[in-house]
């Protein structure tokens, strides 16, 4: 997990009427569904992370790093039920737990499948990794209350792969403690993606709130990088195709990311 700075554009596009969209929309829809499954994990994991700190809370105590070992059995069965996902776990707010300042509750499938906890020292005399408070997987659910798509980027924090991270808030009383997140390595993501982009009649690709390409079938617009101009966040809050300077915009279905075509066909 890392960070993906920079913000899109302003511009407020059209909506798209056509009843010519079909393929987009159905493309849009099947990029939607598969992440669908990771944000399962993440929503999982989510319910499960509130419930333990109600449980805490209720015994007039502060959450410390061992009440969050009871959320690893959860966490092992997503990593080895849901194709997609290579990490998942919680990530504390700072402050939040009485015996360290930060914590990533954190498990990842290893190089032979076998699940392993992320294990990082988070002591910022130390570790330059110590604030992750500035991550977009981190600040946009948090600043938000929505889920976000973060990346794609090389995961220095977690694995050194080309990853997306979708990440949730995870509330208590109405306070936020921290996120709930589930990793995908970029590789396993295009090649669910890419084949759907490609059956498109123009250049297409997939973009997160920010503009980062997710992943893309436009030499144009490379994975990874970022796209000024629409208001790709904007669209994602209405959740209706627009049409906007020469590309039409298609929300995936409740997935924080666009699909991006070209109206010139």
């Amino acid at each position: 997990m890392s960070s993906s700075p920079g913000l899109v554009g302003a511009a407020t596009p059209t909506l798209v009427t056509s009843a010519g969209e079909q393929a987009e929309e159905q493309v849009a829809a099947r990029v939607g569904d598969a992440l669908e499954a990771v944000f399962d994990a993440v929503a999982e994991t989510r319910v499960d992370a509130a419930e333990l700190l109600n449980r805490v809370a209720a015994l007039h105590r502060g959450p410390a790093t061992a009440d969050l070992a009871a959320l690893r059995p959860g966490l092992h069965l997503r990593l080895t039920r849901q194709e997609l996902v290579s990490g998942v776990g919680f990530v504390a707010a700072p402050g939040l737990l009485t015996d360290v300042p930060a914590w990533l509750e954190w498990w990842q499938t290893g190089a032979q499948g076998d699940v392993k906890p992320l294990l990082l020292d988070l002591d910022p005399q130390h570790s330059a990794y110590s604030d992750y408070t500035h991550w977009d997987w981190f600040a946009l659910p948090r600043d938000t209350g929505r889920r976000a798509v973060a990346g794609p980027y090389v995961d220095y924090l977690c694995s050194d792969e080309y990853s997306l991270t979708l990440s949730a808030p995870v509330e208590v009383a109405g306070r936020f403690v921290g996120v709930a997140a589930a990793d995908v390595y970029l590789r396993h993501f295009e090649a669910a993606a890419l084949p759907l982009l490609r059956g498109l009649p123009g250049p297409a690709y997939l973009v997160n709130a920010r503009g980062r390409v997710a992943a893309s079938a436009d030499p144009a617009h490379l994975a990874g990088s970022l796209t000024k101009g629409p208001d790709f966040a904007g669209v994602l809050e209405r959740s209706l195709p627009a049409d906007l300077d020469g590309v039409r915009l298609f929300p995936c279905h409740g997935i924080p990311l666009v699909l991006v075509t070209t109206t010139a066909r």
